[in-house]
């Protein structure tokens, strides 16, 4: 934010700004403009307190930039950028036609010399890193309004380049739309297929198998206390001051915490939360490791023998865990009931290894798309650090 005096509506400033990277038909288009936002359009927040919105609502509600519930009414029936001034600080939002929104959310109309999906892009880019730090050293935790009028806007005078550089930006992000679209539809197909590769509750075969073992008889179901070592006691808590830092992780109830200097397990395990984790069907309640690690004393530790891991994670995952979870403060999954947990498991050695075989294709093919998603995202961002002049790049 300018340290200067505010300037009159409508001033604008040459900060003799110029992007790293520019389109060729723009190399000699000149220097960019700086001025503030409040000039460049209105700034107003929401009429509307959280509770009031209606499911049954007809206009979109926008109670924070990224979400929104429905309204029977609306106040707005504009072109409109929203932006979140509360807990999702600076995230920003663009929507065309009748909507209502929240009392902590900006909106933004009323545009003035600037094309309003390049304006989009750049507060995209630049201001939740921005205000953030800002609204995090203020009295209070979301952003004022005077902070927000007096942001600094850089943008080129030429209304055909911040066109050009919207619609590039636009077209990465409708790539990853596609993308995320494309992941979601892979862990859709995850979760039918293990829908039908395991035995529904009360049957003992699964309605989908492969051809070869449609004739290999029922499956049965065994404790995780039967198909399991459980290595708890070999498990160490290590408070965040003792922790060295290094190459080895150091795991929890839900994943990787930290990395540490030293290790504790060095072998292929299946970790599952016992506090402090997610319980539900399809919410990763376990995970299988397969390097060196370290492993607190949040997540218990299991070897399975006879069975393959892939299909006990598996099935783990497809369960709803909840009903063996006990006491609130937090809850649990204590030892005991970890070991009453019942695991469906094919009657051969064979049939087990064709099913994990293509869970782990599907695992493999979903883990590739969310690295592809990934990619594009650090692209994205290393575009638009090129495409926007920083302020610090200013000539003197």
């Amino acid at each position: 934010m300018s340290s200067e005096p505010r300037r009159r509506q409508g001033q604008k400033k040459s900060v003799g700004l110029v992007p790293r990277l520019r389109f060729p038909e723009f190399q000699e288009a000149g220097e960019w403009e700086e001025r503030e936002l409040g000039d460049l359009c209105d700034i107003c927040t929401g009429r509307k307190d959280a509770n009031e919105g209606s499911p049954n609502g007809q206009y979109p509600f926008f109670t924070c930039a990224d979400q929104h519930s429905f309204s029977d009414t609306y106040s707005y029936d504009a072109e409109a950028i929203l932006i979140a001034g509360n807990a999702h600080v600076g995230q920003t939002r663009y929507y065309k036609g009748k909507f209502e929104a929240y009392q902590r959310t900006y909106v933004l109309t009323g545009f003035r010399n600037i094309y309003t999906s390049y304006l989009f892009a750049f507060l995209g880019a630049t201001l939740q890193a921005s205000l953030s730090a800002q609204a995090q050293t203020s009295a209070m935790s979301y952003i004022r309004l005077p902070m927000l009028k007096g942001y600094n806007v850089i943008y080129p005078h030429n209304a055909n380049e911040q066109k050009k550089i919207a619609d590039c930006l636009s077209s990465l992000d409708d790539l990853i739309t596609l993308e995320s679209r494309k992941l979601d539809a892979l862990k859709q197909h995850k979760r039918g297929l293990m829908q039908q590769l395991f035995p529904a509750e009360g049957e003992t075969v699964p309605r989908l198998r492969f051809p070869e073992f449609r004739e290999a008889g029922e499956w049965h179901a065994k404790s995780l206390g039967e198909l399991c070592n459980i290595l708890n006691n070999r498990r160490k808590p290590i408070t965040s001051t003792e922790r060295k830092a290094g190459e080895y992780p150091y795991y929890g109830a839900s994943g990787i915490v930290d990395y540490i200097d030293d290790y504790i397990f060095d072998e292929e395990l299946l970790l599952i939360g016992e506090d402090g984790a997610k319980w539900g069907a399809y919410e990763a309640s376990s995970f299988i490791v397969y390097e060196k690690c370290w492993v607190n004393n949040h997540a218990h530790v299991l070897k399975p023998l006879g069975v393959d891991i892939k299909i006990v994670e598996a099935y783990l995952n497809m369960k709803d865990l909840n009903t063996y979870v006990t006491g609130a403060a937090p809850p649990k999954l204590t030892l005991g009931k970890l070991k009453e947990i019942l695991v469906p498991v094919p009657p051969s050695v064979e049939e087990q290894v064709k099913i994990a075989s293509t869970l782990y294709i599907t695992d493999g093919l979903i883990t590739a798309q969310r690295k592809k998603i990934e990619s594009l995202k650090t692209h994205k961002k290393g575009l638009m650090q090129q495409l926007f002049p920083a302020l610090d790049d200013a000539v003197a």
